[in-house]
């Protein structure tokens, strides 16, 4: 008998102590005049991803440092390592698997509402792109785009906006990681040009 309750007990314990995870949509403290101007009208579905890809506070030991950048491709998340074992997790569209960037890179740059140029294999996957696209709500680029580099080499992969929320949870990119919009504006507030990015 008494080894049944200190077993719940136990049990208890170890229940209490999973992964606990906090919904915390993106404040708008990172958000500009212009981009609540351009988001809200914003030519595409008002989608929000739900449940496990909406922003969490969430546990996340790791011995990477803080304002390190962590993409779970298998998993459709991108990680913001904040320290104390915690980090921000937010809901990402990754690469469709031959297309996929894997490995540790740098953030080279940075753009508030890119222009887009798709490259020539872009255009040989997908008939019919303009040759540039001007920044704003209806550019595939979002918000915001942080530009992966491998020391002075720009690996042409990006993590940044999308006009199409709807697949975020899935991998359907030409490579690149795409959040919502909301979500790449606070993302992009807290990392600074140098941070290590590392993608799964």
């Amino acid at each position: 008998m008494m080894w049944r309750v200190v077993g719940a007990l136990l049990t208890g314990l170890m229940l209490s102590g999973c992964v606990s995870e906090t919904l915390a949509p993106a404040p708008e403290t990172a958000m500009t005049a212009r981009d609540k101007q351009l988001l809200a009208n914003k030519p595409y579905p008002n989608v929000k991803p739900s449940g496990q890809y909406a922003r969490h506070i969430v546990e996340y030991p790791t011995n990477k440092k803080p304002g390190t950048v962590v993409v779970d491709t298998p998993n459709k998340y991108l990680y913001y390592v904040e320290g104390n074992g915690k980090a921000i997790r937010y809901g990402v569209t990754v690469g469709e698997e031959s297309l996929a960037f894997r490995g540790q890179a740098k953030v080279g740059r940075k753009t508030e509402w890119p222009s887009w140029t798709p490259t020539p294999e872009i255009h040989q996957r997908i008939a019919g792109l303009p040759s540039y696209v001007a920044p704003g709500p209806h550019n595939p680029m979002g918000a915001r785009a942080l530009y992966l580099y491998q020391g002075n080499q720009d690996t042409l992969f990006r993590i940044h906006g999308t006009n199409q929320p709807e697949y975020i949870g899935q991998a359907i990119s030409s490579g690149c990681i795409r959040m919502l919009n909301e979500d790449v504006i606070d993302l992009y507030s807290r990392v600074p040009v140098g941070a290590e990015v590392v993608v799964l």
